[in-house]
């Protein structure tokens, strides 16, 4: 498995691993963050796209956010940030989860982040599960709605 960013010919791909992942969280055939979650060119230009490939097959990608990013949502200023961590159904377990939260830890570093914030549903126990493997607590102070009908939790972690 490979981690890079993200290749023009592979955004539709990226997309449709992205919805593919999400889709148990989605509320209805018209919810807006479908669209979102598919619309992985706009995050690459607004943000860092990277992806776990296996043979040209894209397993998973993530939005990391950095400083200045209009992506960024919870994360303070020595804080890295990451979104939208999707792994293809197929490939959960595969450990291309973790190996894209790590390379987010280290573009934080990179960046001079002491800590990195991240927000989640509280459905999605799998992705709570790397997170706890990788040393995040939960930050429930932070925790916010983006909209009436949906509640993220915070989870941070000192780098």
């Amino acid at each position: 498995m490979d981690l890079r960013r993200i290749r023009p010919h592979e955004l539709n791909a990226a997309g449709d691993v992205c919805v593919a992942a999400y889709e148990p969280f989605l509320t209805s055939a018209e919810d807006f963050y479908r669209e979102r979650l598919r619309d992985v060119a706009t995050r690459d230009a607004q943000a860092e796209v990277w992806v776990a490939v296996d043979d040209e097959r894209v397993l998973g990608l993530v939005t990391y956010c950095p400083p200045g990013s209009p992506w960024r949502e919870i994360g303070r200023d020595d804080e890295g940030e990451f979104r939208m961590l999707a792994v293809d159904p197929a490939a959960q377990g595969s450990g291309a989860g973790t190996a894209l939260a790590r390379m987010c830890e280290e573009r934080a570093r990179e960046h001079g982040a002491t800590g990195m914030a991240l927000s989640s549903l509280a459905e999605m126990t799998g992705a709570h599960r790397i997170y706890a493997r990788l040393g995040y607590d939960r930050a429930p102070v932070r925790d916010w709605s983006p909209t009436p009908e949906v509640h993220l939790l915070a989870f941070s972690k000192a780098l």
